[in-house]
């Protein structure tokens, strides 16, 4: 299952996107309104607890109530 982690984090980072942080799910709808205004393409993904870093802790009482966001400039990808 490793393996197939790795292969997200890298086409996701392939296909332009920045990992920003992983944040509890009840917020999530503030910071994605957040970084659409500063004209950022968003998406959230599901925690995939081999990904984390640094204290895990949270992460394994239960991780299906953290989201982690993404972002990528909407302006670089209408240049290309």
């Amino acid at each position: 299952m490793r393996r197939e982690e790795n292969t997200k984090k890298s086409q996701l980072e392939k296909e332009g996107w920045e990992r920003k942080f992983t944040i509890e799910e009840h917020r999530v709808k503030e910071y994605v309104e957040l970084y659409k205004s500063l004209n950022q393409e968003v998406r959230v993904e599901s925690v995939i607890q081999g990904e984390m870093e640094g204290c895990t802790e949270c992460f394994k009482a239960d991780c299906t109530k953290f989201r982690v966001i993404y972002t990528r400039d909407k302006e670089l990808l209408e240049k290309k």
